[in-house]
């Protein structure tokens, strides 16, 4: 076939791997990529900025399990997107960035005064699982495929290939035949042996007191059912990561919701044994250590992950198992359904003692709900929402305080249904994250709770979501402050009158308040629809009056500025920064 262009292939080679989205700006330096999508049944969609392409891309992979794909142009472009290049990769979500570079014979490296040039694939390499070039059509498909091979090997992350704009642009005699996915990397999940599937087995059954850890594998893998499944055959209580906060449904009888603190650190502590499966019990889990956790001579261990790398990394084990976490916990289940367990119901008394102590603590939460506010109390934002919006509805969290309000007093009632930035704590990649979801799931009502601030970043990603017909409902809390940082401050300018008080004034902190922007105005200026809330009776219909004009929408909800700054478990979150005891 002669005439084809180099972006054209590339093109072609996406839709081998069964990419059906790709986000970003279009730009004349890869217009013979973008220009053959559409040929390849790919759709595109451009969002206003490259880190919400970024963020887009991210969402859609960790909502689908498929690869995410976003394109960026070369020098500015390629600039634009480096933010959500390095969120999306610590975040763990599995994203292929394409971005064009200029012109062959003036890179890598650069002649001198090259225009909108510079190292891209050396700056994208530090954050990124792997980041490399095509410079010639002849290697295009080389590049991509080890791209490919890649972003699919070990724990998931964002792989780069850059591209210079006259091969992407340019047209060739030849389009090399291309390979099917399952000639160049592994298409089968990583299998457990069938040995470490019985050793886990006798550990869990053997035990007196086992427990599960589920990370953001068990969401990758889209292993929710068989963990599931496996935690009710053997009775045993589920914490998970931050993550993987909707791994399973919190309203479960195995269920142990990491919002509910204590329950999860007593379950952690009464542990003998741990199944990990796709964590690398990091900072956010406290390092795998105590007080935390029971102490590794008193708890045994066994770590699942397709990453060798993680396996023992933070704590020693006593199984290390590089399996797909799905993979395995299905070998695992049909394992003890072979096994008489019945001796096992026992462990029934003990899920009860932390469901009954959960309903505790979530009363005491709930309490909050009665109490006074100047304005909408954080706490009844979080709870309309929860009691307005579908069960299986997809809440992405963007914010400081916005983000422990929300974290709190939310429930995740199914699988898959909880994004942020768990890993990162990145503002702003909210209403990327929000928009991809709703890409991802279209058949699902998407919402995204956030902060002033954090919606003060992309903003005009709201005309994006107008015109892709993404009915997205932003609800933002503003207290027109960065009320994270201001109670830290005031914390340390003057701790006494800060806990007496609750408050110092504006001119006496340091840049921790900013003037109002009207969210529902901006909102309906780009085609969507607006709400302003200042009192919590107004919540519900202002919910059903945004998901019914069938627009994206934005809700602006006054929220008491003292009261959001003294979030619930805000001092609990400042200790995850110091290191445990041991």
């Amino acid at each position: 076939m002669a005439g084809i262009l180099g972006g054209e292939l590339v093109g072609r080679m996406l839709r081998a791997e069964g990419v059906e989205v790709v986000f970003g700006i279009i730009d004349g330096s890869y217009f013979g990529l973008y220009a053959k999508l559409g040929e390849n049944g790919i759709r595109l969609i451009s969002p206003r900025h490259e880190t919400t392409a970024a963020h887009m891309a991210g969402a859609y992979a960790r909502m689908t399990g498929k690869l995410g794909v976003c394109i960026a142009s070369n020098g500015p472009g390629a600039a634009n997107v480096l933010p959500g290049v390095a969120v999306e990769n610590g975040e763990g979500n599995r994203v292929l960035v394409i971005s064009s570079w200029r012109r062959t014979g003036i890179v890598d490296p650069d002649r001198g005064g090259t225009y909108q040039y510079f190292d891209q694939r050396a700056v994208m390499k530090p954050m990124t699982k792997w980041s490399g070039a095509a410079e010639s059509y002849e290697r295009i498909p080389e590049v991509m495929r080890r791209a490919f091979r890649i972003s699919y090997r070990g724990r998931p992350g964002v792989v780069s290939v850059t591209i210079p704009e006259d091969i992407l642009n340019g047209s060739f005699d030849e389009a090399p035949a291309l390979l099917a996915p399952e000639q160049y990397r592994r298409t089968a999940p990583l299998q457990a042996s069938a040995e470490q599937v019985r050793r886990a087995a006798d550990l869990l059954v053997e035990a007196e007191t086992p427990m599960i850890h589920a990370g953001s594998g068990v969401i990758h893998a889209r292993a929710s059912d068989a963990l599931l499944a496996v935690a009710e055959r053997l009775h045993v209580p589920v914490t998970t990561s931050w993550g993987a906060r909707s791994a399973i449904p919190e309203p479960s009888r195995v269920a142990v919701p990491m919002n509910d603190l204590l329950v999860t650190a007593q379950a952690r502590n009464e542990s003998d044994l741990v199944l990990v499966l796709g964590s690398r019990l990091g900072e956010t889990d406290w390092w795998g250590k105590a007080p935390y956790w029971r102490r590794p001579a008193e708890q045994r261990l066994i770590q699942v992950d397709v990453d060798e790398e993680i396996l023992g990394l933070n704590r020693p084990v006593d199984l290390a198992i590089q399996a797909d976490a799905a993979a395995f916990l299905e070998a695992l289940d049909a394992e003890l359904r072979e096994r008489d367990l019945s001796a096992l119901a026992s462990r029934a008394t003990r899920l009860a003692a932390y469901g009954e102590a959960r309903q505790k603590n979530r009363a005491a939460a709930l309490a909050l709900l009665e109490a006074e506010a100047n304005g909408v109390h954080s706490a009844r934002v979080v709870h309309a929402c929860r009691e307005f919006f579908d069960d299986d509805a997809v809440l992405v969290v963007d914010g400081g305080n916005t983000a422990v309000w929300t974290n709190l007093f939310h429930e995740a009632r199914a699988a898959r249904s909880h994004l942020s930035t768990f890993k990162f704590g990145m503002l702003g990649a909210g209403t990327g994250q929000a928009l991809g979801a709703k890409v991802a799931c279209p058949d699902r009502q998407v919402y995204c709770i956030i902060g002033d601030g954090a919606m003060g970043y992309h903003p005009q990603e709201i005309e994006t979501a107008i015109r892709n017909d993404l009915p997205v409902v932003f609800v933002v809390m503003c207290d027109r402050q960065w009320g994270m940082v201001k109670y830290g401050q005031g914390m340390a300018l003057d701790p006494e009158r800060m806990t007496q008080e609750k408050a110092l004034g504006a001119d006496e902190t340091i840049n921790t308040d900013f003037s109002e922007i009207r969210f529902d105005r901006l909102a309906e200026s780009m085609g969507g629809h607006g709400e302003r809330v200042s009192r919590p009776e107004d919540l519900a219909g202002a919910l059903e009056r945004s998901v019914a004009s069938g627009r994206c929408a934005v809700i602006h909800v006054d929220v008491d500025p003292v009261v959001h700054m003294w979030a619930p478990g805000l001092a609990v979150f400042k200790a995850m920064h110091l290191e445990p005891e041991g």
